[in-house]
């Protein structure tokens, strides 16, 4: 499920949908970055990793330990096809 930003510059996929360690990540999709491969932001507090979807593969650990960044990836190779699906619909619905 993908939200837009009251600002339109990003959208956030599955709202409070993820959670790491009992606190919320945001999975996000900004929109200048259409132009780029297929690609999420994961935000939480200060922050934010970028991982590549096709492949899976991390970009920037935004402040992430290993732990968390292996978690983060678990989560995106589970869910690749909605994350991909989100993209599609943000970028080109």
């Amino acid at each position: 499920m993908l939200h837009r930003s009251n600002s339109g510059k990003k959208g956030v996929i599955g709202k409070d949908a993820y959670r790491l360690a009992g606190r919320t990540l945001q999975v996000l999709l900004y929109a200048g970055d259409g132009d780029e491969p297929e690609h999420i932001h994961v935000e939480r507090d200060a922050n934010v990793a970028t991982l590549w979807l096709s492949p899976i593969r991390l970009e920037r650990s935004g402040g992430f330990g290993r732990p968390e960044l292996r978690e983060i990836l678990r989560i995106v190779q589970e869910q690749r096809v909605a994350l991909l699906e989100a993209w599609d619909d943000y970028f080109e619905g």
